[in-house]
C-alpha cells in the first residue's frame, strides 16, 4: 500500500479559554434542522454551525484544510451528514485524540481521514500548534509534522484496509474494486 500524504492549514477547535473542545457531538457538527438536505454539496455551509464560537467556520474553511479537535469528536448519533458536511467543504482530514466509534467508521467509509493523535492536547497547551499552522500527515506510517514550526509527532497509523478504503475514495468504491 502506498503512502498517503495530506498537507494543509489547520483549524484548532478551541473554546474561549483556549482549550480544545471535547465531546463535539454530531448535532454540533451538523444541526438536525438541516437533515432534510440530501445534496452533499449543500451541507458544507452548515458545518460546525451549532458549535459555540465556530458558527462561521464554513465561510472561512478552504479545500485542503485540516480540523483539529479534542477527544471524542463525533459523539452521538450515526448522522452521516456530520461527515458529509466536511467532505462538501473539501476538508482533508480531522485530527483528534479519539472519535465516536460510529463517526470514525462513517468517516473512513466515506474516505474522510480521521487521525487519532493522543498528544494533540499537550501540543496545544505547549503552544506547538495553533490555527493556521500547516500540518503534514503520513497516514500509513503515522508520521506528522507541523511544517511552520518544523516539529514532528506521531499518531496512530491507518491499517491497510483503512488506507485502501481512503485510496479508493470510499467503502463502496473499495468493494467494487474487490469484485474485479
Amino acid at each position: 500500500m502506498s503512502e498517503i500524504i495530506i498537507e494543509g492549514r489547520c483549524w484548532v477547535l478551541v473554546d474561549k479559554d483556549g482549550f480544545l473542545i471535547e465531546d463535539i457531538d454530531t448535532d454540533q457538527i451538523y444541526h438536525n434542522a438541516y437533515l432534510h438536505l440530501t445534496d452533499r454539496k449543500l451541507m458544507g455551509q452548515y458545518a460546525l454551525g451549532n458549535l459555540e464560537g465556530w458558527q462561521d467556520f464554513a465561510q472561512k474553511a478552504r479545500p485542503g484544510d485540516i480540523v483539529v479537535a479534542g477527544r471524542n469528536f463525533g459523539a452521538g448519533s450515526s448522522r452521516q451528514q456530520a461527515v458529509d458536511c466536511f467532505l462538501a467543504l473539501g476538508i482533508a482530514a480531522i485530527v483528534a485524540p479519539s472519535f465516536g466509534a460510529i463517526y470514525f467508521r462513517n468517516a473512513v467509509n466515506s474516505a474522510l481521514p480521521v487521525i487519532r493523535w493522543a498528544q494533540v492536547d499537550e501540543w496545544i497547551r505547549g503552544n506547538n500548534l495553533k490555527s493556521s499552522d500547516r500540518l503534514q500527515l503520513k497516514l500509513a506510517t503515522g508520521q506528522g509534522r507541523n511544517v511552520n514550526r518544523n516539529l514532528d509527532f506521531c499518531f496512530t497509523p491507518f491499517s491497510g484496509v483503512q488506507l485502501a478504503i481512503i485510496q479508493a475514495g470510499g467503502l463502496f468504491n473499495y468493494a467494487h474494486q474487490l469484485e474485479r
